[in-house]
């Protein structure tokens, strides 16, 4: 590795003066991960103007032995953009590389930067009467990015997937420096591998996305909010079911939320009010959209499934929205839970997936098995049921030390929770990745067949490690190329 003045010439010589930091001040808030439990260090911050900037700085770190952490909004869940403690990497940041540098209204596409944020990508397809069909809590500092690096999911998933169903094109730096340019859309390209898919949840570890080309749909007209609710998980499976029925494809959202979760919401957040009067178990929030070809007849369908639901006892309770307002309360309430169980202590997270049949048994078991196992601790379950996709949250018990018990007891019950998603046949990732947070529970519990392939295609792009290294799936030992 280089000496630490030849390391910063040379990236300030590639950057500019406003490409590098070493201000500590500056880069405390890029050191630590969104939720507190893992914090490192780093040379400097390395803020590129361009793809060709991006490249030479790779270039010149992959002959010199240095460490690339890439990072976007800093808001992911698993430690993935977190640089370790030795403090010898360079943080990589693509904040000044947000621009949108072509929206095409006719051919329903748009071509934007790896460090543009979601909330910007939304409103410049909105400019256009299109949409770009992913939103999630974080959309103000997500960036474009870290939402494809990690294959993000978010509350539309039901309806249209993951980003890497929006993703039509992809531009990326190699570990070698390299520009791999696959940005042109084709409806049919039959010429090998689809190699864009490569970098799509592959965490950092393969390239640093530098551009995508995404693909939008025509802006909704009008959208019909309910809140419902019902006595469990398997209650809200029935209600999950009714409306696939009832509405067909003009459901987009579908997510679950206990008692504990809503209470926490309305203790810690203000300004927030439960739309029901009285107290329930629990909650469904459920969305129908429609563009203009059919958003007369949405609020009919609504008033509809509901009043069907309601009907055949499948719900306490339930309410309409009755205008855009009401509407954005009830998804602030869902999108609130996470920075409301901050308030609450020390935490355990889980975001993982069985079989969507499955995943009201699978709550029950878990909870049952976790705080029998672990006095005080409390399970609560809450997210996407619609996509099988359910946040497990294991609550400290009182007085536990923020930090320690994670690192403790909370270790262990992670442990035990994906041991249990395993023998369910489910997933220990859904949608925020494996990072540091699991890449030793995936190396252990995952498929050891396609943890080599991992591992090998890992090898052939990034024979050195450099990029995002300690991340996802390590390279086996006497694989390190240095």
């Amino acid at each position: 590795m280089a000496p630490d003045a030849d390391i910063f010439e040379a990236a300030e010589r590639i950057l500019g003066p406003r490409g590098l930091t070493r201000d500590p001040e500056i880069m405390e808030s890029w050191l630590t991960d969104w939720r507190g439990v893992y914090t490192g260090a780093a040379l400097a911050l390395a803020s590129p103007a361009s793809t060709e900037e991006v490249c030479e700085l790779v270039r010149y770190c992959a002959a010199n032995n240095v460490p690339i952490v890439p990072q976007g909004g800093n808001s992911g869940m698993v430690g993935g953009a977190t640089p370790d403690r030795s403090g010898r990497s360079i943080l990589l940041s693509l904040r000044r590389m947000n621009a949108i540098r072509e929206l095409d209204p006719a051919s329903r596409q748009v071509v934007c930067e790896g460090g543009a944020v979601l909330q910007t990508l939304h409103e410049a397809a909105a400019g256009q009467g299109l949409r770009f069909p992913l939103t999630l809590g974080g959309k103000g500092s997500a960036t474009v990015g870290g939402l494809i690096s990690t294959n993000a999911g978010g509350t539309q998933v039901l309806r249209h997937g993951c980003m890497r169903s929006q993703v039509l094109g992809i531009e990326a730096v190699l570990a070698d420096g390299s520009r791999f340019n696959a940005l042109t859309a084709l409806k049919k390209d039959n010429r090998g591998f689809d190699l864009k898919q490569l970098f799509i949840g592959s965490e950092g570890t393969l390239g640093v996305v530098t551009a995508a080309t995404l693909r939008l749909l025509p802006a909704i007209t009008d959208r019909a909010v309910l809140w419902a609710a019902v006595d469990d998980l398997q209650a809200a499976r029935a209600l999950l079911l009714h409306f696939e029925a009832e509405a067909g494809s003009a459901m987009e959202g579908f997510e679950v939320l206990p008692a504990h979760s809503l209470s926490a919401v309305l203790a810690h957040v203000p300004g927030t009010r439960s739309p029901l009067a009285e107290d329930h178990p629990w909650h469904c929030l459920i969305e129908l959209v429609a563009d203009s070809r059919n958003a007369e007849g949405l609020a009919d369908l609504a008033g509809a499934a509901l009043s069907s639901a309601l009907q055949q006892g499948m719900v306490r309770d339930a309410t309409i929205a009755a205008n855009e307002t009401q509407a954005e309360a009830f998804w602030l309430l869902r999108d609130s839970i996470a920075t409301a169980e901050r308030a609450l202590g020390p935490a355990v997270q889980h975001d993982i997936s069985v079989a969507v049949d499955r995943m009201p048994d699978f709550v029950d078991h878990a909870a049952r098995e976790i705080e029998q196992a672990y006095a005080g601790t409390k399970v609560i379950a809450f997210g996407h049921l619609g996509d099988g996709n359910v946040h497990l949250h294991v609550l400290a018990p009182e007085g536990a030390v923020h930090g320690d018990w994670q690192l403790g007891a909370g270790r262990l019950i992670s442990a035990q929770v994906y041991e249990m998603v395993t023998e369910w046949g489910g997933s220990i990732s859904a949608e925020h990745g494996i990072g540091q947070a699991k890449r030793d529970e995936l190396s252990r519990l995952g498929d050891p067949v396609a943890i080599d392939l991992m591992r090998r295609v890992k090898q052939a792009l990034d024979p050195g490690d450099i990029l995002n290294p300690g991340k996802l799936v390590p390279l086996a030992p006497g694989l390190n190329n240095p």
